[in-house]
């Protein structure tokens, strides 16, 4: 029996560009599944006085995080790309440091998602001139939306961090 070839991707979107946003999108995808994983481990490990605000907190935020990693996934699959998905391959492309393997103490978990989450927003905002020059809305809305999210997110840890 004869293999069926699928069609080429024809969106209006060039091969090069197509593979430079889903490069890009590659990169978001390992931030968000780190600071997902860092904050995941931060909500089982906190302990002190603000245990109840950041065990609350950071539930809410893992939450959010994970259900952000298949919407960026599809969209590199969309683009006709293969999503990663390993350890391996978040390690080499995500910016967002590997969670610290001593849990730290409550306000210093605080300073770390913060970073995180502007790492994130970091490298959301870099796609967007790729996303802008390609005419691609769906990326570009995808990216309005993570964006809205790390940078209130950092707002209101930060919040917590000030006297």
């Amino acid at each position: 029996m004869a293999k069926t070839t699928a069609p080429a991707i024809n969106i209006g979107i060039s091969e090069q560009d197509r593979a430079a946003i889903a490069e890009g999108l590659s990169r978001l995808l390992a931030d968000t599944y780190t600071l997902y994983l860092t904050t995941h481990n931060f909500h089982w490990n906190v302990t002190g006085p603000m245990f109840n605000t950041l065990h609350t907190m950071f539930m809410q935020q893992y939450t959010e995080l994970w259900n952000a990693v298949d919407p960026v996934a599809e969209r590199i699959r969309s683009l006709g790309h293969a999503a990663p998905g390993s350890y391996a391959q978040f390690g080499k492309l995500a910016s967002v440091p590997d969670v610290p393997a001593t849990p730290p103490k409550a306000l210093e978990m605080v300073r770390i998602l913060v970073q995180g989450h502007e790492a994130v927003a970091r490298t959301a905002r870099g796609i967007f001139p790729l996303a802008e020059k390609a005419g691609d809305e769906p990326t570009a809305d995808l990216l309005t939306q993570r964006l809205t999210v790390h940078e209130q997110s950092a707002w209101m840890l930060r919040s917590l961090l000030e006297d």
